[in-house]
């Protein structure tokens, strides 16, 4: 008997426990259900659980679901996660986001997780007809997928971004912010779809992800310091970049980068620094390192390019007031896609110092690739090309 009624005890603690959880916060409480608009009841749902005092979680269950732009913020009164295990589309007509810099934003929050085996599909293939930015400064303006502003203490942990109309991911302000497991997918003919590209932020890790897309996999805006790429897939794109830089006034220096453990597939640059001729940006980018890289077919494996001139939108005429300096590539191995696997182009106004190569082995063709130097003098050990003017 006393058995019995601890155990009805202890069942009507556990079913009062249950009732009293506040923290789980389903989409379909707020009326979002799969085949339609859950904007209103994400934004619903975010605003209760932001409010929350104990740590919150926002599901998304399996399922398809649309959702429009939304920007929502904190800070919000204790940690809070987004579990998305559904597909979320975006509209696919581009001006049904009336031109918002990203088609979903989180920012100002503490301790944010966003997590789970969801899908956020930006449905861009319309928005990549229409991208004419290559031959229009003044172009239209088309949204990215996910924007993470000033966050701290944060984490994208196995999240799905798919064929973004612009950029996927865009980072600024944060600070020690970490993806793990993300993934990035993208046809290699979408136009302007980094991966993940991140600005003026501290402490920044991309681990564990595969990235794609049809533009950088990952691109380094200024002012990002302390980064860490580390055991990511690239493929296919445009490989891993720093920059570009120099194109505008009052850039911020780009420091503490380690690239480490990471396979590039069929892309049209491997590990890149890239800087603007011509342009009136002076602030440094040093401390760079990119270490024990596979590349497979690879067009350009290591490349410094002070020149970067895409789409012939400036002339080459002034060199780049950047300065470019300790950087260093080690143990980088594998097929390249042209003769020159490596190709140092530093500035003459503001040549390179402190460049290492280290045991730097790529073939072209089965045969040895080479390599092309402008204004630098590299530190050459253990086996690699030798630079030739």
């Amino acid at each position: 008997m006393k058995f019995a009624i601890t155990s009805i005890v202890l069942f009507l603690f556990l079913a009062d426990f249950g009732r009293a959880q506040p923290g789980v916060f389903d989409i379909s409480k707020f009326g979002g259900a799969p085949n339609a608009d859950i904007t209103t009841a994400f934004l619903s749902a975010w605003k209760e659980a932001c409010a929350s005092t104990t740590p919150a979680k926002i599901v998304i269950p399996a399922g398809t679901y649309k959702m429009n732009a939304v920007d929502v913020k904190g800070p919000c009164k204790a940690p809070i996660e987004v579990r998305v295990d559904g597909t979320i589309q975006a509209p696919t007509n581009p001006d049904d986001l009336k031109g918002v810099d990203q088609w979903i934003k989180f920012g100002y929050v503490d301790f944010f997780t966003l997590s789970g085996n969801g899908i956020f599909d930006g449905q861009g293939a319309t928005a990549w007809k229409q991208n004419d930015c290559g031959s229009n400064t003044n172009c239209k303006k088309l949204s990215m997928n996910f924007g993470f502003n000033f966050l701290k203490h944060s984490v994208i942990r196995d999240i799905t971004t798919k064929d973004s109309k612009n950029f996927h991911v865009n980072v600024l302000g944060c600070n020690n912010f970490t993806f793990d497991g993300f993934k990035v997918t993208a046809p290699a003919t979408s136009l302007n779809t980094d991966g993940i590209h991140i600005g003026r932020s501290i402490d920044v890790k991309v681990l564990n992800t595969n990235i794609g897309t049809g533009d950088d996999c990952i691109s380094l805006g200024d002012g990002s310091k302390q980064i860490t790429v580390q055991n990511v897939n690239c493929g296919p794109g445009h490989g891993i970049s720093v920059g570009s830089l120099g194109k505008y006034p009052n850039e911020e220096p780009v420091e503490g980068l380690l690239v480490k453990n990471c396979t590039l597939t069929d892309t049209d640059n491997g590990v890149r620094i890239k800087t603007w001729p011509s342009a009136p940006g002076t602030s440094p980018i040093t401390d760079m390192h990119f270490e024990d890289i596979t590349v497979v077919n690879v067009k350009n494996p290591v490349i410094i390019d002070q020149e970067y001139c895409p789409w012939n939108q400036c002339n080459k005429q002034t060199p780049s007031k950047v300065k470019i300096s300790k950087v260093s590539f080690k143990n980088i191995k594998g097929t390249s896609g042209t003769p020159e696997g490596v190709i140092l182009i530093c500035s003459s106004g503001n040549p390179c110092e402190g460049v290492e190569l280290s045991d730097v082995d790529l073939t072209f063709n089965g045969a040895p690739a080479t390599a092309k130097c402008a204004n630098v003098k590299p530190v050459i050990t253990g086996k690699a090309p030798t630079c030739a003017a």
